[in-house]
């Protein structure tokens, strides 16, 4: 049993403004990069007082993991609810599970949280949408999730299907919104929507400047949804918050983006989890470090990935020597003002790698979203002509992107 004054502790440290915010630190995390901090930003779940009374005699859903955090402590938002006395029913985690704690791509199963009680229904295991069963008595679902801006981080697909079974099922869909650590950054082809997958569902760039909240509102305008449903979406925006603002999450956002510098990097480097090179995982320092065995001779950095439970228990090269590339003290800044992701480490090491038969693999298809990114370089093409290639693609996205933005 819970001590008698448990909610009310978590009442009061719910109520408590978030005045800043700091980066969870695993391991040894890499150099801090990206700009000057914007300390008032404050996330929709932390104004509680314009959504608690809202939900108050509701049956709440709630979409959920270890970044839906409310306070500078940090209490978890569905605990927070729970404890303010709201009827949350039950979860529906994403990728990697409720508390976050599931490898990548790793089936997660149905269970039932053993902190609050409630039922965890995955979205990442037998299905990607809830059923109309999961959804029987539910009046509002609350979509809370830290995104990190990228088309393939797959918090976006999920808010695809949880919008369209809340659409079919008349249910509202709450979204506490929260910051874009990449919003600056709108670049990289933009998807052939013939390759659509969970990790590519929609005709966006790669790096897609928007918010969770904003992204909702652009998957109802464009009509995405099958049949071209609307869901009935509610949204508390983050306060003081602009696209180009510096944030640092409170949370990592999964198992592997677990420094600043690996968030920040993201956008550029995952594209290499669709090539033969080991991105880190495995390591404590996985997105700040690209290499290969066969590289050997031709950079001097090294790392070995290992079987790292939680995080990646059979990474890419495992327990192999990797020579490559050390990114932990890159200035993520030259991202920031250029707009764009890096595509010259691609273009480097593809020209580097002895083995050019096998330096691509088939799941780099979905993560481009084009043929034509693996042929452009496979052809030798610079970075300028690949460039111009994505420019009428941008320039649409950019346009239809206006009509959804809720900051600056």
């Amino acid at each position: 049993m819970r001590p008698k004054y448990f909610s009310l502790l978590i009442l009061i440290i719910c109520l408590i403004p978030c005045t800043s915010v700091t980066c969870a630190k695993p391991g040894k995390p890499a150099k801090q990069t990206g700009g000057k901090i914007t300390k008032d930003i404050t996330p929709g779940a932390d104004q509680t007082r314009l959504y608690v009374s809202y939900l108050k005699g509701k049956n709440a859903a709630m979409v959920v993991n270890q970044t839906s955090v409310i306070g500078p402590r940090k209490v978890t938002c569905a605990d927070s609810l729970l404890s303010l006395g709201l009827n949350i029913k039950k979860i529906f985690g994403p990728e990697h599970g409720f508390r976050g704690n599931a490898s990548n791509g790793a089936t997660i199963d149905d269970a039932v949280d053993t902190r609050t009680g409630l039922p965890v229904i995955s979205l990442y295991g037998k299905h990607f949408k809830p059923t109309s069963a999961d959804l029987q008595g539910i009046d509002v679902v609350i979509f809370d999730i830290q995104d990190v801006g990228v088309r393939f981080y797959t918090y976006i697909s999920t808010l695809h299907y949880v919008m369209e079974a809340c659409a079919e099922n008349n249910i509202e869909l709450l979204i506490l919104d929260r910051p874009n650590p990449n919003g600056a950054i709108i670049d990289g082809p933009v998807l052939d929507t013939a390759y659509r997958s969970f990790v590519g569902m929609h005709p966006i760039p790669v790096s897609h400047g928007m918010t969770i909240g904003e992204y909702a509102q652009m998957i109802n305008g464009e009509g995405w949804l099958k049949n071209g449903v609307q869901c009935k979406l509610k949204i508390i925006k983050v306060a003081n918050y602009k696209h180009s603002a510096a944030y640092v999450l409170p949370v990592n956002p999964s198992p592997n983006l677990n420094t600043v510098q690996s968030v920040l990097l993201y956008p550029s480097i995952c594209l290499f989890e669709g090539t033969a090179l080991s991105l880190g995982r495995g390591t404590m320092l996985p997105f700040v470090q690209i290499g290969h065995p066969l590289l050997k001779g031709k950079y001097r950095y090294s790392f070995t990935p290992v079987s790292l439970a939680g995080m990646s228990e059979d990474p890419p090269q495992k327990n192999k020597i990797c020579y490559g590339i050390d990114l932990r003290n890159y200035d993520t800044n030259t991202l920031k003002k250029s707009g764009h992701i890096n595509l010259a480490w691609l273009i480097e090491l593809y020209r580097a790698f002895p083995d050019k038969a096998h330096f691509f693999n088939a799941y780099f298809l979905k993560l481009a979203g084009t043929e034509q990114l693996r042929k452009q370089i496979e052809a030798g093409k610079s970075e300028t002509e690949i460039r111009q290639s994505w420019a009428a693609g941008l320039t649409k996205f950019k346009a239809m992107r206006k009509k959804y933005l809720l900051y600056q």
